[in-house]
């Protein structure tokens, strides 16, 4: 697009005191005349650009113009670079890399901007996950309905709903909308999400109440977890839940005491201790585990 290309060689300009059509053409893909004319057009706006001819020539924006040319700092452009890399492992790639390359606008550039910082935000399913957030995008975009199949502790459902937000939090990634069956706003977890369909049917965005855009309600830790773990498994504690988490009892076990949300999905993480740990609150989750135990036993007689 026109105004990305704009953006793109005001942006080299502003972090190089000269550059030559024959290199903006290149680096855009689109002939010199083309340059020429979005030169012209940048020049209309109201931005000073000088052309030098010649040996030495070329592009540069006129000395004293007011704009910054330092508009971002290099902390700045790192925190941008690691932001798009972390997109690019759940994304179409290739805007991300002709991004990252108005951003850094020459080789040093790059070299002096290398991004210590890795961050992956796909998983095991990275293609299906690629798939199904590109779908979202184009639907929330579009105001199309969506309906799926959705997996979860009491079976299988099916649903429709209006997306409005894709959400990665709690290690995951989430779809947000007004749910047709419900007729009220709900979280869904992408990775429980399949078959997922883009609806003819379009819909008018609603107004979000404030309450229901702090995602974290969705999922509230209103039940209370007590439990005793051994001093062996004090490094998956704070893996989890940070270093000061727990109390040591006399006997020298790990005591946590953590909100929770679900039961099914805590229980789950507790029986991956094994004979590690053991559960003092609340009581029905105590029985519940040992009749999994039970059954475990007689599994393996």
């Amino acid at each position: 697009m026109k105004i990305d290309r704009l953006l793109g060689i005001l942006t080299i300009l502003l972090q190089n005191d000269r550059v030559t059509a024959p290199y903006l053409a290149e680096k855009f893909e689109v002939t010199r005349r083309t340059i020429g004319r979005d030169i012209d057009t940048l020049c209309q706006s109201g931005i000073p650009i000088i052309t030098y001819q010649g040996s030495g020539g070329g592009i540069s924006i006129a000395e004293g113009f007011k704009i910054d040319k330092s508009i971002l700092t290099a902390d700045e452009l790192l925190g941008i670079i690691a932001g798009l890399k972390g997109l690019g492992s759940v994304s179409d790639r290739c805007y991300i890399e002709k991004t990252l390359n108005k951003l850094s606008a020459n080789k040093d550039m790059i070299l002096s901007l290398r991004e210590p910082i890795v961050i992956d935000l796909a998983s095991h399913y990275k293609g299906s996950l690629t798939e199904k957030i590109e779908l979202i995008k184009q639907a929330i975009h579009d105001h199309r309905l969506i309906e799926f199949d959705y997996y979860y502790e009491k079976g299988i459902t099916h649903r429709c709903i209006e997306p409005y937000f894709i959400i990665f939090q709690w290690t995951a990634w989430y779809i947000f909308g007004f749910c047709q069956e419900r007729k009220d706003w709900r979280l869904f977890k992408m990775m429980r999400l399949w078959d997922l369909h883009i609806c003819d049917e379009t819909y008018i965005p609603r107004e979000i109440p404030p309450e229901k855009r702090d995602f974290n309600d969705h999922l509230p830790d209103d039940k209370k977890l007590v439990a005793l773990f051994d001093p062996s498994v004090r490094y998956q504690l704070i893996e989890t839940y940070g270093l000061h988490c727990y109390t040591e009892t006399k006997e020298g076990l790990l005591r946590l005491e953590v909100g929770y949300t679900n039961m099914d999905f805590t229980i789950s993480w507790i029986l991956g201790f094994g004979d590690k740990v053991r559960v003092i609150e609340p009581v029905d989750m105590a029985e519940h585990i040992k009749r999994i135990a039970v059954n475990i036993l007689e599994q393996y007689k």
